[in-house]
């Protein structure tokens, strides 16, 4: 089922949704299942599941001299995506990025979803390799996300690489993209960037999903905004508690994301870990309670891994 038929299907109504990572290579699908098996009694229709890009390690060799390797630390999102349908029976959104694939490969990965019938699809540029200083695309890759949903949608009007390929099979996926309710770090300007967004959604996107935030009063500005630029799909708010005090740094470095005074005040002001990682849970519950309230068409959580955290707060919003 496609993730918009749920937001139909339930209008009026706020879903739950969640995003895991994919274990490091080496580990198995015993680490997602147990992260995820606490919070499957709240029903998310969805399940997304992270992909991540090749990296750059150096490794020093005899002689003194280092020599640059390409390493896939979590592989497996689609082999994942399979396993959680299997034992869950919900849907499964595989992230889909550009770095690192070719359009064949492209290609290739949305011909094995579609043999395994999964429909659903989150269309991302993906970030920089840890040692390069911007975004690199794969040669014969895609260098925006634009040029990924095109692709795609191309694959659900039946067109292939291969323009000899007539009367190939039309897939159907429902094709969710990213936005930023406080701006893209790279792009110039908010208008600019809410106008690339407007140009995904022209070229097939669904529905969007947001990058974290956590001053609800932008997320209500970005949707408004996004409103009166005619972007009428729905917008779903992502959202990740603080749980650490070094998160308040990392996080605004990181994510690029302006953190409120009276959130940083509540975590620096606790006494404790547990009572600075309490205060950060209570600021995003109260969070959900307000875009719950507003009709959001789902919360959709950022787990990292940390089910324990995720279900306190779907126990106090759901």
């Amino acid at each position: 089922m496609k993730v918009t038929d749920y937001f139909d299907k339930t209008a009026g109504q706020t879903l739950i949704s969640f995003e895991v990572l994919p274990p490091p290579k080496g580990g198995g699908m015993q680490a997602i299942f147990d992260s995820l098996d606490p919070l499957m009694e709240f029903k998310p229709p969805f399940i997304d599941v992270t992909y991540h890009r090749e990296e750059f390690v150096y490794v020093q060799r005899a002689g003194g001299y280092f020599e640059k390797i390409s390493i896939r630390k979590r592989p497996g999102t689609v082999g994942i995506c399979a396993a959680i349908v299997h034992r869950y029976g919900v849907d499964a959104v595989p992230h889909l990025i550009c770095g690192g694939f070719t359009k064949e490969d492209t290609e290739n990965a949305l011909i094995d979803l579609n043999f395994l019938n999964i429909n659903n699809v989150l269309a991302i540029r993906g970030d920089a390799r840890k040692f390069d200083g911007r975004f690199v695309p794969e040669e014969q890759g895609h260098a925006y996300a634009l040029d990924l949903v095109r692709q795609i949608a191309d694959m659900n009007a039946g067109k292939y690489l291969d323009e000899n390929i007539e009367n190939g099979e039309r897939t159907d996926f429902c094709i969710g993209v990213a936005g930023y309710p406080e701006k893209h770090f790279e792009a110039p300007n908010m208008d600019l960037d809410l106008a690339y967004l407007k140009a995904k959604v022209d070229a097939g996107a669904n529905y969007i999903v947001t990058q974290m935030f956590f001053d609800n009063a932008k997320f209500f500005e970005f949707v408004q905004r996004c409103r009166d630029m005619g972007i009428t799909v729905p917008i779903v708010p992502g959202l990740k508690p603080i749980t650490k005090e070094p998160q308040l740094s990392s996080i605004a470095r990181n994510f690029y994301v302006n953190l409120p005074h009276d959130l940083v005040s509540a975590v620096h002001q606790a006494k404790t870990a547990e009572a600075k990682r309490q205060a950060g849970i209570e600021w995003c519950i109260a969070q959900s309670k307000e875009l719950k309230a507003a009709g959001a068409p789902c919360l959709h959580y950022y787990t990292m891994g940390d089910s324990k955290t995720t279900r306190q707060i779907a126990e106090a919003v759901f």
